[in-house]
């Protein structure tokens, strides 16, 4: 939920990264911070372990300016995919303004994909919440891969809601920045 300051001025809006473990919710999070302005962007915190890439969550606050007179940060989290974390995973989701859900296209890791997918439906109705009224949005990842499964395959099977997808090769961030703004808009509209 958008915590709104009234003394700052300011909005703060949460956006999490959901996918299974290693499907590039690290690396959307990394692109965009090399990426931009280190003026309009906060640091990167990145708690891992040995084994893990992500143990906990990614934050990356961004100043995209204002709405309404009122200054929009926007803080993005991922999860952890790995199974072992599920309760993190919840702990992360609780309080989101939006989720941008990261799929690997791989052929091999599509019912990893639909599992990851019906396990944050079910959180997410844990949470009191509903997909089909929430800012959500889809990232087809890994399309630069030979095992990528055809969009068609990944749309009909994964966004049953029929939200917004967006191809992309997060690693050079191809489609990293388009799944962002939509999401953002997403995340402004639904304010």
């Amino acid at each position: 939920m958008a915590l709104i300051n009234i003394a700052t001025h300011e909005i703060h809006c949460k956006i999490v990264y959901y996918g299974i473990g290693y499907c590039g919710k690290t690396t959307n999070l990394q692109y965009v911070y090399k990426s931009i302005n280190p003026a309009i962007r906060g640091e990167m915190l990145s708690i891992a372990t040995e084994t893990e890439r992500t143990l906990f969550f990614d934050f990356l606050p961004l100043d995209l300016g204002t709405v309404h007179g009122f200054r929009t940060r926007f803080h993005l989290y991922t999860v952890p995919g790995q199974i072992l974390y599920e309760r993190t995973r919840l702990a992360v989701l609780n309080g989101a303004d939006g989720i941008v859900f990261v799929v690997d296209s791989q052929a091999e890791k599509f019912e990893e994909n639909v599992q990851s997918i019906a396990e944050l439906e079910m959180y997410m109705r844990r949470l009191g919440k509903d997909l089909s009224h929430f800012p959500f949005v889809m990232q087809w990842n890994k399309r630069d891969l030979p095992s990528a499964l055809p969009v068609h395959v990944l749309d009909r099977y994964l966004n049953r809601r029929r939200v917004p997808a967006f191809e992309a090769v997060a690693s050079s961030g191809i489609g990293v920045f388009a799944t962002l703004r939509a999401i953002s808009k997403s995340v402004i509209a639904q304010l």
